[in-house]
C-alpha cells in the first residue's frame, strides 16, 4: 500500500475529529455564554443593584424565552415568528450583499489606484476619512430621498446605504496590503523589466489578500448594520429594519419579540462573516505563493 493511501485516510479522520472538536467547543462557549448571561441577571436581580442599568424581564428576559418566542406566533393565528424573521433576514440580506459587493469592489479599486499613484493618495485619501465622519442616520435619509426621485427602487438605495460603510475598510487595507510587498521581490521584477501594472497584479496583488480580507470580514458585517439602517428612512417594511421598528412599538409589554429580532439580525451578521472566512481559505490556499 502506497504512502498516499495511507495519508489519506488519516486526513479524513483528522478532518473529522477537528469537526467534532469545534462543534464541541462552539457548544461549550454557547453553554458558558447562557450561563453568564442568567448568572448575571439572577445576580443583578438578587441584589437589587441598578448599575449599569436596572435589570428585569423587560431589559434582561431569560434567553429559553427568547428562543421560546421564536417558535410563537408572530401573531394571532399568524405564521410563527422564525418564519417571519428568516423571511426578513432573507431580504436584508439581499440588500446587504448587493451592498457588500458594490462596496467592495468600489473600495478595491479605489485603494489600487490610491496606491499606485501616490499624488492621488495624499489628495484623496483625507476626504475618504472624512466621508466616514459623517453619520450613517444622516446620511441615509439623504441618500433614499435623493434615488428615490431618480426612481430608484428603494431596496436599491439601502444597499447604496450599506456600501457607504463597506468601501473604507476595504480602501485603507488595500492600500496597506499593497504597500507590504517585499522590497527585494520588487526590485527583483523591476530589474526585468516588468511594468508597473504587471508588478501591481503579480506581487502587490498577493501580498495585500491578507489585508484584503480582514477588510471584508469587518465589512461584511457593517453592510448588514448599513442595510438595517438603512430600512428605517426607507419605509421598508420587508426587511429585519421594520421588524426591528415594529417590535420596538411593543418593546415594553412584548420584549422578546424585539430580542428575537436582534438574535436573527446577529446570526445573519454571523453568517455574511463565515462566508467571507470560507473564500479567504479558499482563495489565500489557492495564491501561487502557496502551490509552489
Amino acid at each position: 500500500m502506497s504512502a498516499i493511501a495511507i495519508e489519506q485516510p488519516r486526513g479524513r479522520t483528522l478532518a473529522v475529529r477537528q469537526g467534532i472538536g469545534r462543534g464541541v467547543l462552539l457548544l461549550l462557549v454557547l453553554a458558558a455564554l447562557w450561563g453568564l448571561w442568567e448568572g448575571y441577571r439572577a445576580l443583578w436581580i438578587h441584589e437589587r443593584w441598578t448599575w449599569p442599568f436596572v435589570v428585569d424581564n423587560t431589559t434582561m428576559p431569560h434567553l429559553h424565552d427568547i428562543v421560546h418566542a421564536l417558535f410563537q406566533p408572530a401573531r394571532f393565528q399568524g405564521p410563527l415568528l422564525i418564519s417571519v424573521l428568516l423571511k426578513a433576514a432573507a431580504f436584508t440580506a439581499k440588500e446587504a450583499a448587493v451592498g457588500f459587493a458594490m462596496g467592495a469592489a468600489a473600495g478595491f479599486a479605489l485603494g489600487v489606484v490610491l496606491a499606485h499613484f501616490r499624488i492621488l493618495q495624499r489628495g484623496l485619501l483625507p476626504y475618504v476619512v472624512a466621508s466616514q465622519t459623517v453619520p450613517i442616520l444622516v446620511v441615509a435619509p439623504m441618500v433614499v430621498i435623493y434615488l428615490g426621485s431618480k426612481g430608484v427602487p428603494g431596496w436599491f438605495s439601502v444597499s447604496v446605504i450599506a456600501a457607504y460603510l463597506t468601501f473604507f475598510p476595504v480602501t485603507i487595507n488595500t492600500i496597506r496590503g499593497m504597500h507590504s510587498a517585499d522590497r527585494r521581490a520588487h526590485e527583483l521584477m523591476r530589474s526585468y523589466a516588468a511594468g508597473g501594472w504587471r508588478v501591481l497584479w503579480k506581487l502587490r496583488f498577493p501580498s495585500a489578500l491578507p489585508f484584503i480580507f480582514a477588510a471584508l470580514k469587518v465589512s461584511a458585517t457593517a453592510s448588514i448594520v448599513g442595510a438595517v439602517i438603512g430600512e428605517l428612512p426607507s419605509s421598508i417594511q420587508d426587511g429585519l429594519g421594520g421588524q426591528i421598528l415594529n417590535y420596538s412599538q411593543y418593546y415594553t409589554t412584548q420584549p422578546t419579540g424585539l430580542w428575537a429580532t436582534n438574535v436573527i439580525a446577529a446570526l445573519l451578521g454571523i453568517s455574511f462573516f463565515l462566508a467571507v472566512m470560507i473564500a479567504e481559505k479558499v482563495v489565500v490556499r489557492r495564491a501561487p505563493e502557496n502551490l509552489a
